[in-house]
């Protein structure tokens, strides 16, 4: 217990499925957690049952594909809780389509979110972070950000540019002491996704037997990425920036 005391961190995407997992998990070890996220009930429903266990959470409603949503998101944190010292950018999207079944539309809309949004927390959040004299930012990736499913084509070519922007901004902000890290959460089970494979026709039985073939003999989990993500937003990791953390189950590559 206790291994982010006293830091304030964003979690965007933080009421639901892993980023729920992600918020909960830093509440528990001492953080102040602002939840952003487009959905008020889901939202007030974290925050409240954050305190509820003990935590310290403010859940603020923010679409990240709206820069001064971003903006307002970074500036309430700071308002009520004096500072910002970390950041987890996981919201995000993947609608289903191949090559030539993305268009230009569903591109921009998957852009907007997975990449785009990431780059507007980022640009209001370092100053922040600047002014505290350090902080740190993990970025929530995907396998797929190494080569991808066909049926995934745009998203996994913004989770592959998610790779390059992390390590881009590792190099920028290592004077300032903002380390920026990749975390690779595998296959995680959420309701989503088994809402997700049940459209595609996959029942629980098929999803239990495609984890049990997994190298480490299950899925994922939320708490998974959460403890992950801990490590990084911890003092812990202060000599760790520009890494890839794969929390995927599947040994080396």
């Amino acid at each position: 217990m206790g291994r982010v005391d006293g830091k304030v961190i964003i979690v965007t995407g933080g009421a639901t499925g892993i980023g729920l997992g992600i918020s909960t998990v830093l509440a528990k070890e001492g953080a102040s957690v602002v939840i952003a996220g487009r959905s008020a009930a889901r939202g007030a429903a974290a925050e409240q049952a954050i305190r509820e266990a003990g935590g310290e959470a403010l859940y603020v409603r923010t679409d990240i594909t709206c820069e001064d949503d971003c903006r307002a998101l970074v500036t309430r944190a700071v308002e009520r809780y004096g500072k910002l010292t970390g950041m987890v950018n996981n919201a995000g999207i993947f609608p289903r389509a191949t090559l030539e079944d993305t268009t230009s539309e569903l591109w921009d809309e998957i852009f907007a979110t997975n990449l785009k949004g990431v780059f507007f927390c980022c640009k209001h959040a370092v100053p922040e972070m600047r002014k505290h004299g350090a902080g740190s930012i993990v970025n929530i990736g995907s396998a797929n950000s190494y080569i991808g499913l066909p049926h995934l084509f745009a998203y996994s070519v913004a989770k592959g540019g998610l790779i390059t922007l992390t390590r881009n901004l590792a190099n920028a902000l290592a004077p300032d002491r903002v380390r920026v890290n990749f975390v690779n959460p595998g296959w995680v089970i959420t309701e989503m996704e088994i809402e997700i494979q049940a459209k595609e026709g996959h029942d629980a039985a098929w999803i239990e037997e495609a984890g049990r073939r997994m190298p480490l003999g299950r899925h994922q989990v939320p708490d998974d990425a959460a403890y992950a993500c801990l490590y990084l937003l911890s003092d812990e990791a202060n000599q760790v920036s520009g890494d890839i953390l794969n929390v995927d189950g599947r040994g080396l590559r």
